[in-house]
């Protein structure tokens, strides 16, 4: 088949799929939370059954990450998640005020169209499955091309314990013909209610053209700061471990470190301890000419890599026992890479006077890359820790924590999510984890609790005869009245 054959194919799959889907969410509208609830258990404790083999699977189809950390997210995207949702209302009604007299009720947006990412294909695609039929909603999924087996075998095990479960034929569907044409399809098609992109950026302009409310989880390039005030120890401990985490491809992870001067070279010694090696500038200058192509997309030969076979790829002599590889750096810019969002175990190391400086480089760093998504900050100062919270541009700052399993709510109370929202700032129109109530509208419902007369009362005392500021003082009487009855 050449390459038009396939784009045909791919075009008309998404049609089928789209239309399919939309009226099977038909029936699935119909559906209480009780029934969807049955659903989604079967999805998630079948599926966990399997996350071992599919880690592997993952592993020897991309090439990227480690199997082992792909099975935490497998186990975490499954029975963690579960959990999390078990409990939630979504559909119906979800919230009630008896003393103001209103209701929300949550309504199904309708056909999703789900791009997961080849750095998590599996967890990815559990999580948005999971999250849409919680939610009332049916899915449709244009797997990665590079993890396109994978995909489509945990979709497979989802749609059959689905279906087995009661859903909808068609509630949960994918691409078999896997072309660019196919997704532009899917996503402009005039059935699809709503996009959501995990690290595929090649096709965010595509689905902000479609016109579609879309869901980016974009590139991150998360500073960690370690303000004098932190356990040093833990904060070094904690941003390794999470670098290293399935070898540094998720995106809330650590790309830099910023430290003050002052604990610079406890901060260094303790990096050393932990396995990390600092290169020299002529290592760095080697080592940086291989994390990006020339058309400045990244190389996948480097993402998801150990920090050793990083070095030996690019022509470096380090330690058997390397787990990091980092650049001292001072200057920011899109020209630097190790400014920039690396996929693999590489940090970047800042050093500034105070936390004043070290809160502009972080700036520097987010606005460079990465606006909108996450920054850590380790420090035991809760108003530095404030003054960071409220002047970062991101959409989650996080505390004394590894930023990988933070960022996603494994190590903090966040929503347990493999799509982290960027906000406006990052190209989406949310700055959530990504939960089912964002896949949902909320009906308002409102009862009577003043007449119309209570507002005009006060209307035909005003008239043109009078002082101004009489008119004032009645305006301020009648404010008053509504504000308790209001209360």
């Amino acid at each position: 088949m050449d390459r038009m054959d396939n784009d045909l194919r791919s075009v008309q799959e998404a049609r089928i799929l789209v239309e399919t889907a939309r009226e099977a969410q038909k029936v699935l509208a119909t559906f209480p939370q009780e029934k969807l609830d049955k659903i989604v258990r079967n999805m998630a404790e079948t599926v966990q059954k399997s996350a071992r083999e599919l880690a592997i699977m993952s592993c020897e189809e991309t090439g990227f990450g480690k199997w082992q950390d792909k099975l935490v997210k497998n186990i975490f995207a499954s029975e963690f998640l579960y959990k999390k949702l078990k409990d939630m209302k979504v559909v119906g009604i979800i919230r009630e005020d008896q003393e103001n007299r209103t209701m929300d009720i949550g309504v199904p947006v309708g056909v999703i169209a789900a791009l997961p990412p080849t750095t998590n294909p599996v967890s990815t695609s559990i999580y948005k499955a999971l999250i849409a039929i919680k939610s009332g909603n049916a899915i449709v999924f244009s797997p990665h091309p590079k993890a396109k087996k994978t995909i489509t075998k945990v979709l497979d095990i989802l749609i059959r314990a689905a279906e087995e479960s009661g859903l909808p034929a068609g509630a949960i569907g994918y691409l078999r013909t896997v072309a660019v044409d196919g997704t532009v399809a899917l996503m402009n098609h005039k059935d699809t209610s709503l996009i959501l992109i995990t690290g595929v950026p090649k096709l965010v302009r595509e689905a902000h053209t479609s016109g579609k409310p879309t869901i980016y989880g974009g590139p991150g390039n998360g500073p960690a700061f370690i303000e004098r005030s932190a356990d040093i120890k833990k904060a070094v401990a904690a941003i390794i471990a999470s670098r290293t985490f399935d070898y540094g491809i998720v995106s809330a992870s650590e790309q830099s470190i910023v430290a003050e001067e002052c604990i610079a070279e406890e901060v260094r010694q303790e990096l050393r301890k932990n396995g990390a090696y600092f290169m020299t500038s002529q290592e760095s200058e080697q080592l940086s000419k291989f994390f990006f192509r020339p058309d400045e997309s990244i190389n996948p030969e480097f993402v998801g890599k150990p920090a050793v076979e990083l070095a030996q790829l690019s022509g470096l002599c380090v330690p058997a026992e390397t787990k990091v590889l980092i650049s001292e750096q001072k200057y920011v810019s899109h020209a630097n890479p190790y400014a920039r969002e690396k996929l693999c175990p590489v940090l970047a190391f800042y050093v500034e006077k105070d936390w004043l400086n070290a809160c502009e480089k972080c700036i520097e760093l987010l606005v460079n890359e990465g606006r909108g998504h996450t920054l850590v900050i380790h420090s035991k100062n809760e108003n530095v820790i404030r003054e960071f919270a409220l002047k970062k541009p991101v959409s989650r700052v996080l505390v004394n924590t590894p930023a990988t399993l933070g960022g996603i709510g494994a190590t903090t109370n966040l929503f347990p999510a493999l799509t982290l929202g960027c906000g406006a700032a990052g190209g989406g129109y949310t700055s959530d984890n990504i939960s089912p109530l964002n896949l949902i509208n909320i009906r308002k419902v409102g009862y009577e609790v003043r007449q119309l007369e209570d507002i005009t009362n006060g209307a035909a005392c005003f008239t043109a005869n009078r002082h101004p500021l009489e008119d004032v003082q009645e305006l301020n009487k009648l404010l008053e009245k509504l504000l308790k009855q209001i209360r």
